[in-house]
């Protein structure tokens, strides 16, 4: 998401760069190109106005005409506006004045409710609390069902009645159940519509009165552009929504909704779905979104992401082994499968900064694929093969690369790369022994716990 309107962004930021000094003119031209950027991107028209109105009144005021590094001036104005629109500052939760915390998940049907329901709840998890699922959707076929299917394979206990029952009902039931059982927080999974009618937000109305929720999280598609807009005011009216979750932000739409639906209807957004897996929803931070945007990447989230995979121990472990030029090929497959974890390829280069423009340009595409291949000729070795990759003869590459289904030149490539990787860490660990260590390099200690990502494909 966002790859058109971030490419659009940075090509109108890269005139401007090219440019000594700035005349009002200048400004008024790349507004214009903003303007159309985001209308492009299907951004809510009211909203691009007022944006593209504060970003010009700040670079006239700011001096970016007369600033040496004018295209950077601007980004960094196009930066704290776009943040501002985005919320400005991450949302948690709120808190009850007396436990347990009630999460009431409300949205159209196809929005992705039950499955983010599963995922809030693996989420939360994670803090050490013990969330209960509540199955109170009676009207869409096997909801229940699939909502029990979701809970085993989180292994998160379910609250369901079927579906002879009212919601109102379960959902005052499952409350009382979680408080003589101790379960919190109570995500409780309501039933939607393919579009909003009177029943449904009646239904919900009544649920909302007898439960009292702390949250009421509206689900939301991204890709359904402008009319996920329409919808969280629609909710929002009618319910007094807390939060957002916006699904499919992994997904190839043009990002509107997101950019639109905080300035439009106040609601902050909490969490953001990034892909299929249930481990796959993120809070949300305004600023980082911001940074994506403009091609400044995410490094903050994928730290996070990679500490999720790698504990203290293991991570000091491994860099000690990499400092001494110990690194072998079952290292190197152990960070893979932990990088495979973290989410799609593409997704992971995007938040480095620059790296996800510049293969765009280069319209190169890294697929998942080429995790899968290198994995298949580590995994073709046997175990002294991996230990001990520059002992690998001839003979013995045949039979890799017949045994992984790849041809003789990839496991070269594979071994001659690792090889370059393994003499560039061992000469990082004799710089790091005599203290020469380059300024650049010695902040990566803070990034412990960070796997190695794969080298050129």
């Amino acid at each position: 998401m966002f790859e058109t309107l971030s490419d659009r962004l940075n090509e109108t930021f890269g005139k401007l760069g090219g440019r000594g000094k700035l005349t009002e003119g200048d400004i008024d031209t790349a507004m214009r190109d903003v303007r159309r950027a985001l209308l492009e991107a299907d951004v809510n028209f009211k909203v691009t106005k007022d944006f593209v109105a504060a970003v010009k009144e700040r670079a006239l005021g700011q001096d970016v005409m007369q600033s040496l590094t004018p295209a950077q001036t601007a980004i960094g104005i196009v930066n704290e506006e776009l943040i501002k629109v985005l919320g400005e500052e991450q949302v948690p939760l709120l808190q009850p004045d007396r436990p347990p915390q009630i999460i009431m998940m409300v949205g159209l049907q196809g929005s992705g409710k039950t499955t983010h329901s599963g995922k809030l709840a693996v989420h939360l998890r994670k803090g050490g609390r013990s969330p209960l699922l509540v199955a109170a959707d009676v009207q869409r076929p096997a909801a229940v069902n699939q909502l029990q299917a979701l809970g085993k394979q989180v292994d998160v206990p379910v609250y369901q009645e079927g579906t002879s029952q009212t919601p109102v009902n379960i959902a005052a039931n499952s409350v009382r159940f979680a408080r003589e059982r101790g379960h919190n927080p109570i995500i409780v999974d309501t039933a939607g519509r393919l579009q909003i009618d009177e029943p449904l937000m009646q239904e919900l109305v009544d649920i909302k009165n007898t439960i009292n929720p702390t949250e009421i999280l509206l689900v939301a598609d991204a890709m359904t552009g402008q009319e996920a807009v329409g919808v969280a005011q629609a909710f929002h009216e009618r319910l007094g929504v807390t939060g957002l979750i916006l699904t499919k932000m992994d997904g190839d739409a043009r990002g509107g909704a997101a950019l639109s639906i905080r300035a439009v209807t106040g609601v902050p957004i909490k969490f953001i779905g990034t892909g299929e897996k249930l481990d796959a929803l993120e809070p949300f931070y305004p600023d980082r979104l911001a940074g994506r945007i403009l091609g400044m990447g995410d490094v903050l989230s994928l730290i996070e992401r990679a500490q999720e995979q790698t504990d203290v121990v293991d991570s000091e472990r491994m860099q000690e082994r990499m400092l001494k030029g110990q690194f072998d090929l079952e290292d190197f497959l152990d960070q893979l499968q932990k990088i495979k974890k973290m989410g799609p390829l593409n997704q992971l280069l995007e938040m480095i900064p620059g790296v996800g423009q510049q293969l765009r340009q280069a319209k190169t595409q890294i697929s998942d694929d080429d995790y899968m291949q290198i994995e298949a000729i580590i995994q073709g070795m046997t175990p002294w093969e991996r230990r001990h990759p520059e002992q690998i003869t001839h003979s013995r590459r045949r039979r890799i690369a017949a045994g992984s289904g790849v041809n003789r030149q990839d496991v070269n490539k594979l071994l001659t790369q690792f090889k370059e990787m393994q003499k560039m860490m061992g000469q990082f660990g004799k710089m790091a022994k005599g203290g020469k260590m380059p300024k650049n390099m010695r902040g990566m200690k803070g990034m412990k716990g960070m796997p190695e990502l794969p080298f050129d494909f």
